[in-house]
């Protein structure tokens, strides 16, 4: 299947209510381990890059090894930028073979975030790429953060994204305090919007249970970034525990980490697709 864009897997994902995950990368071996899982589980994935990572030569150089990875993989990938926030980033990314990009406009006014999606929507259908677009800021789950329907239409309608992000109660990095997730507003926003994937940002630390809910009320894009990348650290950390100070080459020293990053993103695609 190789390289693929949201629209070739999230439709159906959203018909069968199951999600695939979206996992934010930054560098190669985590990149490695989330190929090595989509593998063994025979299940798609999205792999993402941060918009930061484009502010030097990382972000072209890493994205391009993203494709190539993709272009030798089994399963069907998507390869997305994440969170962009200016036009030149969504240019960037497509021309460094990136499949979808997202564009996050979510705190600036309607009319600018819609000015700004729509052209990232526009460029990437033009070059055959598909785009995400974000309406209702992901920040603490307050009620003035969460999205309405009456915002998800109309912005669905003006920007003609392939996917919509929207916010239900989650928060990016982890929690510091319980989560409040409204499952009824995602319900709400999903039967509004009945051909639309729906995307969930700030998945690390959700509740297992709230996350199988809102899969099951029209979430099919779940994001994974601080957990994932968590995995990494804590497993280089116990690698460098083990060695005790001496040398080893950095190639061995990595493969246990990969290891370890293919095992989360094995758990986390196997519980999104309800298996």
């Amino acid at each position: 299947m190789a390289l693929v864009t949201l629209k070739d897997i999230l439709p159906q994902a959203r018909k069968q209510k199951r999600a695939v995950a979206a996992f934010n990368v930054a560098n190669y071996e985590c990149a490695l381990g989330v190929i090595r899982a989509v593998e063994n589980e025979k299940l798609p994935v999205i792999i993402q890059m941060f918009q930061r990572m484009f502010r030097s030569e990382k972000g072209c150089d890493l994205a391009a090894s993203l494709v190539r990875m993709a272009h030798r993989c089994s399963q069907p990938v998507v390869i997305q930028l994440d969170h962009g926030a200016e036009a030149w980033q969504i240019r960037d990314a497509l021309s460094a073979g990136m499949s979808s990009v997202m564009l996050d406009g979510s705190t600036l006014p309607y009319d600018e975030n819609v000015q700004l999606t729509s052209y990232a929507a526009d460029y990437a259908h033009r070059v055959g790429a598909s785009c995400e677009g974000e309406i209702g800021h992901v920040a603490m789950g307050d009620e003035n953060a969460l999205t309405t329907v009456e915002d998800a239409v109309r912005f669905y309608n003006d920007t003609k994204v392939d996917a919509l992000a929207i916010s239900v109660g989650t928060v990016h990095g982890f929690y510091k305090a319980a989560p409040c997730i409204d499952v009824k507003r995602c319900r709400e926003i999903a039967d509004a919007l009945p051909e639309t994937p729906l995307v969930l940002h700030g998945g690390s630390g959700t509740p297992p249970e709230d996350v199988r809910a809102l899969i099951e009320n029209g979430i099919t894009k779940i994001n994974i970034a601080t957990e994932f990348m968590d995995t990494f650290l804590k497993s280089t950390k116990k690698q460098f525990d083990i060695l005790e100070g001496k040398f080893r080459a950095v190639d061995l020293f990595n493969d246990p980490v990969v290891d370890d990053c293919a095992a989360y993103a094995s758990k986390m695609l196997r519980f999104f697709a309800g298996k």
